[in-house]
């Protein structure tokens, strides 16, 4: 017993995780809580036995969303200065393609993003190094068409923020909603950070749209953009994805002057794990339906799953492993079921994590099925209506 003692505690090893997210930028008040939930994942397994023997611990660093530059240089550090095993986020899509272009995929870093939603990370070519717990927004598109047709809107008109987001989810959500025998009178881009839109509102209002969808940022252009669009009477009727479901539209625009706003957020499927991950963050004193919370919880959890069965701190090897705890077969595992999954892979068997926001079954892009809420503004923010089937 004790050469085994001896041997197994040389071998320990303590691993670092990156989380890289917009903690400055067009979605900084959602950021935090999607930090806390991967933290959350982080102080499971440190608390039920660590990971190889040693702790794991997380390095963040801010990648602004918005600034492809600012991303690239903080996954540099993060990639090359820090040394981390492997990378959960970014958040928004563009600065997720520029981090793992410039450096997850050279430095053969898996990276999985709980947020980003662009149809167009499905195609990089990322040596199987890019994943993600959340689905593409060609689904979200296909929704929130399906809603605005639904709610009898059969004219509407697209602002969108210029970039891989905007544009991927402006795009699925024009080609459902003609699919569905709609009209979409105008579909803009618009560059974000800018102090006044009142020529492309003005634009927008001229089609004789009288629903302004919006695919933007809630701390961005987007809040600016309702804000100006109810001060010139042009628009009373909004709706929007993920990116500007946050309560602090609300709080900035006021009470009142937004009830009715349709929006859809990508959510979690109800299965046991969603649950269990429900009580687990309460525990931790988390929300735990912040949004892309339960995905960055999973994005972390699968992560040290993945680093366990693999047996290492060296990244060569994760994407195959994470593939394997990720995917049925195997026995399930839970949020926050870590000392039984360590038992289990040090046993050999085979793990299938079922997680926080459903299961991630990983295409061979990297990409997992979804489900969709619909959320309203309802006094001082957005309720969940429920799923959308």
């Amino acid at each position: 017993g004790a050469a085994v003692i001896a041997a197994s505690a040389a071998s320990a090893e303590d691993v670092k995780l990156g989380f890289l997210g917009g903690f400055t930028g067009p979605i900084e008040t959602l950021v935090p809580p999607i930090h806390d939930a991967a933290a959350l994942a982080v102080k499971h397994v440190n608390d039920q036995g660590g990971i190889l023997g040693g702790q794991l611990s997380m390095v963040q660093a801010d990648s602004t969303c918005i600034d492809a530059t600012a991303a690239s240089n903080a996954a540099d550090r993060l990639v090359n200065a820090e040394n981390v095993t492997a990378l959960v986020g970014p958040l928004c899509s563009g600065e997720t393609i520029a981090a793992a272009n410039s450096a997850a995929i050279p430095g053969n870093v898996v990276i999985v993003s709980p947020a980003a939603t662009s149809p167009a990370l499905s195609t990089i070519e990322d040596n199987d190094l890019l994943f993600r717990t959340t689905p593409s927004d060609a689904y979200s598109g296909e929704v929130l068409a399906k809603l605005l047709k639904d709610k009898g809107h059969d004219n509407i008109a697209i602002t969108y923020v210029n970039n891989d987001y905007g544009k991927g989810f402006a795009e699925a959500l024009q080609s459902s909603f003609e699919a569905l025998g709609g009209t979409v009178a105008a579909n803009e881009a618009h560059e974000d950070g800018k102090a006044d839109y009142r020529a492309e509102i003005g634009s927008l209002a001229s089609s004789g749209a009288e629903m302004l969808a919006i695919l933007a940022y809630v701390d961005g252009s987007g809040q600016t953009i309702v804000r100006q669009a109810l001060e010139s009477g042009d628009f009373s009727q909004f709706s929007g994805g993920d990116g500007m479901i946050g309560d602090s539209l609300v709080t900035a625009i006021g009470e009142g002057k937004l009830d009715g706003f349709i929006g859809t957020k990508i959510g979690r499927s109800e299965t046991p794990g969603t649950g269990m991950y429900a009580e687990l963050a309460k525990e931790g004193g988390l929300d735990p339906n912040a949004s892309f919370g339960p995905q960055a919880y999973d994005a972390a959890f699968l992560l040290a799953l993945a680093i366990e069965k693999n047996g290492s701190a060296d990244r060569e090897g994760v994407s195959a492993a994470l593939r394997d705890v990720a995917t049925a077969p195997g026995e399930t595992i839970f949020p926050g079921e870590w000392e039984k999954a360590r038992k289990l892979i040090a046993e050999g068997t085979d793990i299938n994590y079922e997680g926080a926001s459903g299961s991630h079954e990983f295409d061979e892009a990297g990409d997992v099925p979804g489900v969709i809420i619909e959320m309203v503004v309802e006094g001082p923010g957005f309720k969940e209506v429920g799923q959308v089937q």
